[in-house]
C-alpha cells in the first residue's frame, strides 16, 4: 500500500470515532457512537469516554429516581445483579455506583486550546451556509486551498505567511509532518486531531460525504481538515501525538474485569421492566385484538409515519369514529430530493440511510389565480425582510432606524412575547387568506430523462417506479382492504425562534416536513396506470378510492388534510373526516399538554401558545420517551395507550409468506429508530458530551449548527430541554430500544440470518428483540444470541413470575 492510501485509509477509520453531525436546519437524529457498533455495548461506551471525554450510562442518582419510582421491578433487578456476581441489595449497589469515578475527560494543553480557537474561527467562517454578511474569500478553492491563501493574514497565528507555502495536496502536507514517526502511531496520531473537535470534525464528515450543493460550491474533506490542524498544531508548537493514556477506572466494573459494569446490569433491568410490561399488554388476557368496524370498510384508512408522537393522535383518532390507523416510514418509500416552489434550495426526503434517487419539484398547475396571490404575499413579505435586515444591520442606518421604527418595533416585539397566542391567532387569519403551494402546485412525478445529467439524479420517476413504490407501501403495511378515502399523513412541527426545530421534524424525512413525501406517494396511487398495475399484481384498489395527503402539526396536533381536488363524491366523506380530525385533536393535544405539566382542559389553546412562543424552550417533546419499536397488525395495539413511547410500524404476517416486506422493515426502519433511541438516550446520560446544552445560552453560527457561548466546538446532538423538564427532572428514560415482531419465529430468524449487521446489533446489546408468534397462540419469544430464543414467562396467566426457560433455537414447538 502506497504512503498516500495508508494516510487516506488511516483518516477514514479514525473519522468512525466521530459520529456524524447534520447542520442545523436538517438536523436528524442519529447514533453519536455509531462508530463503536462493532462492539459490545459495555465496550463501546468506555472506549468513546476515552475518546471524547463522555459518560455512556445513566448516573446512579438516575437509576436510583427510576428505582424509588418502581420503574424497575426489583425482583428482576436483585436477579440480575446476582448473576453477574454483585451484592443482590439495590441499595447497597446504588451506593457502590455513586462513590466510584466516572469516566475521565479528554485533558488539554494551553496550546491545544489555542489551537482549536483558531481552527473554531476559520471552520465557521468556510462552512458558514449563508449567514455571513462578509462571506470567507476563496471558498471554491476547498477548505485547504482557501486557508492557504487567507490565513497568513490571520494576526491571532505566528509566523502565519509560512502558511503560503504548504504544498498543494494535503495528503503531502501531513506525510511531511508525520516524518519521524513510525507508521503504526499514525492511526492514533489521526484519532487524536479528529476527535478534539468531533462536532466540527462530525459536520464535515456528514457534508463531505453527503455531497450537497455547498459541498460542491465549496468543498472541505477531511484530510484537507487534518492538514490544517497539523499545520497550526506546528506553529503554536502544540502536542502532535497523544500523551499516554492514563489507565481510566470504570465508574461500576466488577473487580475480576470479565462481569459487566454495575450500570450495566442496573440499565439492562430497567430495560427489562419496560419490555415485559410492553410484550405482556401485547400478549396477556387482556391483550387488544382489535374493534369490529361498523362496516365492511373503515370509513376512511389513514397512513402515519412511525413515529412515537403518531400513537398519541392514532388513538384519538380511531376512538372518534370508523377509523383504521396505519404506521409507515414518513418518506413513504420514495427517496427523493425535494425543491419546493420558488426554492433556491433542495432537501432529501429520506432516512440518511438511503440516498436520495429522485428528484421531485412541486410546479404551478393550470389556472394561475392562487399562484398570483401567493407571489404577491411571499414577495412583499420577503421584500419588507430584506429591507429590515438591511436597516438593522447597516452601520450608517442602524440608527436613524431605531429613531424612526423603535416605538413601533419595540411594541411588536411585546406583543409577541406577552401574547404569543393571540399575534399567532393573528398570523394564523391572514394565513388562511394566502394559499399554500399545495393548493397551486403539484409534484414532478413523470420521468425527465433530459433533465436527469443536470442534476445528477432522475428527475422525476418512471412508470414502473410508481408502480413498484405504491405497491411497496401496501405490501409492506399488508394491506387487502381499501376505504373510500386513503390519507397518507405526513408529519411537521411548527415552532417559534427554535434553532433545533428541524429535530422535531420527521426523522425518515432527514429532518424535514414529511407534507411533500405524502403528496407525492398519493399523486402515484390516484394514477390510473398505476392503480392498473396494481390490480395485476393483485392489489386491488376500488375505483372509488381516492387518496388523499396530509401533515399532521406534533406541536399541535392539528391534521391538515390537503383535498383541493377531492371528488365532489367524497365531499362529505372528507368533511366528516375534518371534524372527527378537529375531535381527535382535542383528546391529543389535552393529552400532550398534560405531559408538559399545563391544564389538560386547555390542551388546544396550551399547545397553540407553546408552537407560538418564541421563548418557549419546550414547545413539545419531540420523541422523548421512546423506548419501543412495536411491528405487526394494529390488532395487536389497538385500544392500549403506549403513552406516545413506542414506534409502531404495520405489518400483516399473513400476507409475507417469504418475509420479504419484514426484511425491508428490519433493516431500514428498526435501523433508523435505533438511530433515534441512541440519540436520545446519549442526550440524556451526558449532555455535555453527546447533547447541546441549554438552549437558553445557545449561540447559533452559519446555519449550521450552534455554540455555548461565543465559540468552540459544535454542540452535536438534542439540547437539554428535550429530554429534561425544567424542574431538573430527566422526562426522557434513557433506555435502549425494545423491538417487538408479531411474527412465525421462523421468519424473523430466517431474516437475521440473512443479515449479519442486525446480529451484530442485537449481540452487540445496542437494541432487544422479542418475537411475538401467532402461530403459537401470541407466545413471546426473547431474543438470546446466536440467534437463539427464550420463551418470555407468562406472568398475567400465574400471577406471578414464572421460573426461567431455557434457551431454545428457532422452530420451538408450542408447549
Amino acid at each position: 500500500m502506497s504512503t498516500e492510501s495508508t494516510i487516506e485509509a488511516g483518516i477514514e477509520a479514525a473519522a468512525e470515532a466521530v459520529g456524524a453531525v447534520w447542520p442545523l436546519h436538517s438536523f436528524v437524529t442519529a447514533n453519536p457512537l455509531a462508530g463503536f457498533e462493532d462492539r459490545p455495548f459495555h465496550e463501546a461506551v468506555t472506549d468513546a469516554g476515552r475518546v471524547v471525554g463522555g459518560d455512556g450510562y445513566p448516573s446512579a442518582d438516575l437509576f436510583r429516581r427510576a428505582w424509588e419510582s418502581g420503574r424497575i421491578d426489583p425482583e428482576m433487578l436483585r436477579s440480575r445483579l446476582a448473576e453477574n456476581g454483585y451484592d443482590a441489595d439495590p441499595e447497597a449497589s446504588l451506593d457502590r455506583m455513586a462513590a466510584t469515578g466516572a469516566t475521565a475527560e479528554r485533558e488539554t494543553t494551553a496550546g491545544t486550546d489555542r489551537v482549536d480557537a483558531v481552527l473554531t474561527k476559520w471552520l465557521a467562517a468556510f462552512l458558514d451556509q449563508g449567514k455571513a454578511e462578509w462571506p470567507m474569500p476563496n471558498r471554491e478553492q476547498g477548505f485547504y486551498g482557501a486557508f492557504r491563501t487567507v490565513a497568513p493574514h490571520d494576526d491571532d497565528l505566528p509566523n502565519g505567511e509560512t502558511l503560503a507555502a504548504l504544498p498543494d495536496d494535503p495528503i503531502e502536507a501531513i506525510r511531511n509532518r508525520l516524518e519521524g514517526y513510525p507508521v503504526g502511531r499514525w492511526s492514533d496520531i489521526f484519532e487524536f486531531h479528529l476527535t478534539a473537535l468531533p462536532g466540527w470534525t462530525g459536520l464535515l464528515k456528514q457534508r463531505a460525504a453527503d455531497g450537497d450543493a455547498w459541498q460542491s460550491a465549496y468543498p472541505i474533506t477531511l484530510s484537507g481538515y487534518l492538514a490544517v490542524r497539523l499545520a497550526v498544531t506546528d506553529l503554536f508548537d502544540a502536542p502532535l501525538v497523544p500523551a499516554e493514556a492514563p489507565e481510566i477506572e470504570e465508574r461500576d466494573a466488577g473487580t475480576d474485569g470479565q462481569r459487566l459494569p454495575l450500570a450495566e446490569v442496573w440499565l439492562a433491568a430497567w430495560e427489562a421492566t419496560y419490555r415485559t410490561g410492553l410484550v405482556e399488554s401485547l400478549t396477556g388476557a387482556g391483550a387488544a385484538r382489535g374493534k369490529t368496524h361498523s362496516g365492511d370498510r373503515p370509513d376512511a384508512q389513514l397512513v402515519f409515519c412511525i413515529d412515537t408522537r403518531s400513537e398519541i393522535v392514532r388513538r384519538h383518532i380511531e376512538a372518534a369514529g370508523n377509523y383504521e390507523t396505519h404506521g409507515y416510514a414518513g418518506f413513504f418509500g420514495v427517496p427523493m430530493r425535494y425543491a419546493g416552489y420558488d426554492s433556491d434550495v433542495t432537501v432529501d426526503a429520506c432516512p440518511p440511510i438511503l440516498d436520495a434517487r429522485h428528484r421531485i419539484t412541486d410546479r404551478p398547475t393550470a389556472g394561475g389565480d392562487r399562484r398570483d396571490e401567493y407571489d404577491r404575499w411571499h414577495s412583499g413579505l420577503e421584500a419588507g425582510k430584506t429591507a429590515l435586515k438591511s436597516l438593522k444591520s447597516n452601520a450608517a442606518t442602524a440608527f436613524s432606524f431605531v429613531e424612526s421604527t423603535g416605538v413601533g418595533y419595540g411594541a411588536a416585539l411585546i406583543a409577541r412575547t406577552l401574547f404569543p397566542a393571540r399575534v399567532s391567532g393573528l398570523l394564523d387569519t391572514v394565513g388562511e387568506r394566502v394559499p399554500d403551494e399545495h393548493e397551486f402546485c403539484e409534484p414532478s412525478l413523470d420521468h425527465d430523462p433530459d433533465a436527469d445529467a443536470a442534476h445528477k439524479l432522475d428527475e422525476g420517476l418512471t412508470h414502473e417506479e410508481k408502480v413498484e413504490y405504491a405497491a411497496t407501501a401496501f405490501e409492506v403495511m399488508g394491506w387487502e382492504t381499501f376505504a373510500r378515502i386513503v390519507v397518507f399523513t405526513g408529519h411537521a412541527s411548527r415552532t417559534a425562534n427554535n434553532p433545533f426545530g428541524s429535530s422535531l421534524d420527521c426523522g425518515a424525512c432527514a429532518g424535514n416536513p414529511g407534507g411533500p413525501s405524502a403528496r407525492v406517494l398519493a399523486a402515484i396511487c390516484n394514477d390510473d396506470a398505476v392503480r392498473t398495475e396494481l390490480r395485476n399484481r393483485g392489489i386491488d384498489v376500488p375505483d372509488d378510492t381516492v387518496f388523499v395527503a396530509a401533515e399532521h402539526n406534533t406541536t399541535t396536533d392539528e391534521v391538515e388534510l390537503y383535498a383541493g381536488a377531492i371528488p365532489e363524491t367524497h365531499e362529505p366523506d372528507i368533511e366528516r373526516l375534518r371534524a372527527d380530525l378537529e375531535t381527535a385533536r382535542e383528546g391529543a393535544a389535552a393529552e400532550r399538554a398534560g405531559d408538559m405539566g399545563a391544564d389538560t382542559a386547555s390542551g388546544v389553546r396550551e399547545t397553540r401558545r407553546r408552537a407560538a412562543d418564541w421563548a418557549e424552550t419546550r414547545p413539545e417533546w419531540g420523541l422523548a420517551g421512546n423506548a419501543g419499536f412495536v411491528v405487526g397488525r394494529r390488532a395487536l395495539t389497538e385500544g392500549l395507550d403506549l403513552d406516545g413511547r413506542a414506534f409502531l410500524h404495520s405489518y400483516d404476517w399473513t400476507t409475507d409468506p417469504d418475509g420479504d416486506a419484514l426484511e425491508a422493515i428490519l433493516t431500514g426502519p428498526m435501523v433508523v429508530t435505533q438511530w433515534i433511541n441512541a440519540q436520545y438516550y446519549f442526550a440524556t446520560v451526558d449532555n455535555a458530551a453527546y447533547g447541546s446544552g441549554s438552549k437558553v445560552t445557545h449561540n447559533p453560527v452559519g446555519n449550521v449548527g450552534v455554540y455555548q457561548g461565543n465559540g468552540g466546538d459544535l454542540m452535536t446532538g438534542l439540547p437539554i430541554q428535550s429530554v429534561m423538564g425544567a424542574d431538573g427532572e430527566p422526562y426522557h428514560q434513557p433506555l435502549r430500544l425494545s423491538t417487538v415482531i408479531e411474527a412465525p419465529i421462523d421468519t424473523v430468524t430466517g431474516v437475521l440470518s440473512e443479515h449479519g449487521e442486525l446480529i451484530e446489533l442485537l449481540d452487540n446489546g445496542w437494541l432487544s428483540l422479542t418475537v411475538v408468534d401467532p402461530q403459537q397462540k401470541h407466545r413471546a419469544f426473547h431474543y438470546d444470541g446466536d440467534p437463539s430464543w427464550t420463551p418470555v414467562p407468562d406472568r398475567t396467566a400465574t400471577g406471578s413470575e414464572a421460573s426461567p426457560e431455557k434457551p431454545v433455537a428457532s422452530g420451538v414447538a408450542d408447549d
